[in-house]
């Protein structure tokens, strides 16, 4: 009822996957009989072939240049390489868009610069690095970098030992828009810093590590202030011979608010005394492996505005240097302490920190010996406590982690490395410590596997890492390296430092002496490697204060 004839369509187009061409049947059937005839038919079918159509189609010709940019930004530098390939519009867009560029900084550079920053011609941030064993680029190649990014705003150079005053000079002269400056291992000296200060009036950060330009001769003139001396924020030294000779820039920069000095020889109380006001803008200060006293902690407690403060491997501070911090630097957050064994910094300090310290947020003790009563006032008194280590201290036990676990509610993250901690006072973290989502616990002898399992099952989101099969032969250390160190450490130790190392042989001694040797090594090592080894036991906890610099 109601049938409609049927009419001769074409069938939809089939593409083949080698030739991608569209095929259609020239008639279609209605009715059995002629399905029939045509089947017993000796006509070949007859098949209609369109004009070729385009195999593929661009659906990212249609993304504007600035999306396509962006989507740029969140891929690896690796992946952006790979899109390069793509076409000559995504080489384009993705050399425009690339504002960060690493090299290596190699004296065979040199000659690929121009088509190199042809290409990349945004970039505003730039790492120069070269190895050690390496010739790196000169001055010629520095200041042609120079030319082609003036919009440059953070330069690192890295063991580009063959740029000299005359090379900062032409760099300052063409990026006057320079915000942040790190440079480490090269031969320049304070000429090519304060060329530097003087021209890039808009730097904020300068991080100076292992520069040998500087001497100590009669003619050596003071780095700074600058230019750059009314808008510096943040200053870093590191392992220099003559490190004091920052000393102008350090007290002419009146918007300071981050100071590490770490490594570098000189005493430094002066400086401390000369920076260290009550109109201060200090913020952060790391102090490490200095010649500083108590009266540079005295002076540095006049820094009212003071929230994080590393005390690491200074052995003539003692308990009264940290006593004055604590009554009068009331904004402390993070207090990082390592006392090296020294038992000069212990109860008296902690105490008035426990006392003063009511905005103590993170709190790192190293080579440090309190008590119970000291550690249970920090426990009761710093309400705000997130996050505590304690490493390498002979008098935290059983007794003191149960204190710890019963009265830090705020605490989210401990570590205990190498004190006379069992399983009994892991245990109490099972009630204790409400708002603990990680522990970690090494080199602690008595403490055994099961309990960790143990623990893990009793708090099912707490992160529980033991490493109780780790033996005791590294040392702790609070050092606040940036990294693998570049090449050794060329000034000469301080006092009470020893260096455990090995010379190159020209020739392979024999078996005995060998061996003989490598057992004088290794009873040096395990008894001043302490001294020696530079391994910082809560690594991770240094990316806890990293994670939470802002808060």
């Amino acid at each position: 009822m109601g049938q409609s004839s049927s009419t001769n369509a074409p069938s939809p187009p089939r593409s083949t996957q080698r030739h991608h061409r569209s095929i259609s049947l020239s008639s279609s059937f209605s009715t059995r009989s002629e399905i029939f005839s045509f089947m017993h038919s000796k006509k070949e079918p007859s098949f209609e072939i369109p004009d070729a159509v385009p195999t593929t189609i661009d659906y990212t010709s249609e993304i504007p240049d600035e999306c396509l940019a962006i989507v740029f930004q969140f891929l690896s530098s690796g992946e952006r390489k790979r899109c390069s390939l793509v076409s000559r519009r995504w080489l384009l867009v993705e050399g425009e868009s690339r504002h960060r560029l690493a090299l290596n900084a190699q004296s065979d550079l040199l000659p690929l610069i121009p088509s190199i920053f042809a290409r990349f011609d945004s970039v505003t941030k730039l790492a120069l690095r070269c190895d050690r064993r390496s010739v790196s680029i000169n001055d010629e190649g520095l200041i042609l970098i120079s030319f082609r990014c003036p919009n440059l705003t953070r330069l690192k150079l890295r063991g580009c030992r063959e740029i000299t005053d005359v090379g900062m000079a032409g760099l300052a002269k063409n990026c006057k828009g320079l915000k942040k400056f790190s440079c480490g291992s090269c031969m320049f000296g304070a000429k090519g810093i304060n060329a530097l200060l003087d021209s890039c009036s808009y730097l904020e950060e300068l991080s100076v590590k292992r520069l040998r330009g500087i001497n100590d001769g009669g003619t050596a003139e003071p780095i700074g202030p600058g230019a750059a001396a009314s808008s510096l924020k943040s200053i870093c030294l590191k392992e220099l011979y003559n490190g004091h000779f920052f000393g102008p820039l350090i007290s002419g920069a009146k918007k300071l608010k981050t100071l590490k000095l770490l490594r570098c020889l000189g005493d430094w109380d002066r400086l401390l005394e000369t920076i260290a006001t009550a109109d201060s803008c200090l913020v952060e200060v790391h102090l490490e492996r200095l010649q500083v006293t108590d009266v540079g902690l005295s002076s540095l407690s006049n820094c009212s505005k003071l929230e994080i403060l590393h005390i690491v491997k200074t052995p003539e501070c003692t308990n009264t240097g940290v006593v004055a911090i604590a009554e009068h630097c009331k904004y402390l957050r993070k207090l990082h302490i390592d006392g090296w064994r020294t038992n000069r910094i212990g109860n008296e300090g902690l105490t008035a920190i426990a006392k003063h310290s009511a905005n103590l947020q993170e709190l790192v003790l190293i080579g440090v010996n309190p008590n119970s009563a000291s550690l249970e006032a920090i426990a009761t008194n710093c309400q705000k406590l997130e996050r505590l280590a304690l490493c390498g201290s002979e008098t935290i036990a059983d007794g003191e982690i149960s204190c710890i676990a019963s009265k830090c509610v705020a605490l989210k993250k401990l570590c205990i490395k190498g004190c006379p901690v069992s399983d009994e006072g892991i245990e109490a973290f099972a009630w204790g410590c409400p708002n603990l989502v990680k522990i970690k616990v090494k080199k602690c002898k008595n403490v055994t596997s099961e309990v960790g399992d143990w623990l893990r099952a009793r708090r099912g989101l707490l992160v529980v890492n033991l490493d109780v099969c780790e033996v005791e032969t590294e040392a702790v250390d609070a050092s606040a390296s940036d990294g693998v160190q570049e090449d050794a450490v060329e000034f000469p130790p301080i006092i009470s430092q020893v260096t455990v190392g090995e010379p190159e042989r020209e020739h392979e001694p024999s078996s005995s002496t060998s061996s003989s040797s490598g057992r004088r090594a290794s009873i040096f090592k395990t008894r001043f490697g302490f001294f020696g080894v530079r391994v910082f036991v809560p690594c991770t906890f240094r990316r806890w204060t990293n994670g939470n610099s802002n808060t």
